[in-house]
């Protein structure tokens, strides 16, 4: 390949970093939702108490909007899983790092913060206007 031709995939070895960066975001992920569970588990296990005063009706309500808030992120987490999980399908099958819109490679600098993207920077201003 010359110089001025455009690479049209990444190497073996270039996709194992990217490999290896997916890997650590997952267990990382993982280990964070198994933490939101354990926590929203927690809370429903102490959540017995069955006195009617006004500052328990202040704490459930606190107690319902911190529950749904722990779901909401467990939530994030496992589509965030689930985009990484499809990023390392890509690697196998050989489409990563690709922009599913320009054709071209996405820079390694994107894939290296958003590993699960794929969209160019170009492609993602696009889809902005």
């Amino acid at each position: 390949m010359s110089t001025n031709e455009e690479k049209q995939r990444y190497s073996r070895e270039e996709l194992l970093e990217f490999e290896n960066i997916i890997q650590e975001k997952l267990t990382n992920a993982r280990k964070e939702v198994a933490f939101i569970k354990e926590t929203l588990s927690r809370r429903n296990d102490s959540g017995t108490d069955n006195t009617a005063s006004p500052t328990k009706v202040l704490e459930d309500g606190a107690d319902t909007a911190e529950k749904e808030s722990l779901n909401q992120l467990a939530s994030r987490q496992m589509k965030f899983m689930q985009q990484l999980e499809n990023a390392l399908i890509r690697i196998k099958n050989g489409t990563y790092g690709v922009c599913i819109v320009t054709g071209k490679l996405i820079p390694k600098e994107r894939l290296r913060a958003v590993p699960h993207t794929q969209h160019s920077i170009e492609a993602k201003l696009q889809r902005n206007d």
